[in-house]
């Protein structure tokens, strides 16, 4: 999360926002969520996780990273899920990523 903190500003000028979501609890999360501008989501369970259309992992009870871009519009342009820290979205690949997406959407205008 830190990643995407420190290119905040980058991701804002693309008109992205960020949230977050974790099973910690209250106070963990504060820890967590002190060097966060975004709000950061705490106690998740099992339900919510399926909500949200997260990996829960049952062998051992918490929800595995899931990563989305979603639109304006709500469509889910990509996703990421993964049972370590391997496989999870890069914060500078995902801004190039946009950042190209908005480029072709300009180009498709002009």
């Amino acid at each position: 999360m830190a990643g995407y903190e420190e290119r905040r500003d980058a991701f804002l000028n693309e008109g992205v926002g960020f949230f977050a979501a974790s099973v910690d609890t209250l106070e963990d999360s504060r820890a967590v969520a002190q060097d966060l501008s975004f709000p950061l989501a705490y106690g998740i369970t099992r339900e919510d996780a399926a909500g949200l259309g997260a990996w829960w992992d049952d062998k051992r009870n918490f929800i595995q990273p899931t990563e989305f871009l979603v639109t304006q519009s709500g469509k889910i342009m990509f996703s990421t899920y993964s049972n370590s820290p391997v496989g999870r979205m890069d914060p500078d690949e995902l801004l190039t990523l946009i950042q190209f997406l908005s480029a072709q959407r300009a180009r498709q205008k002009s």
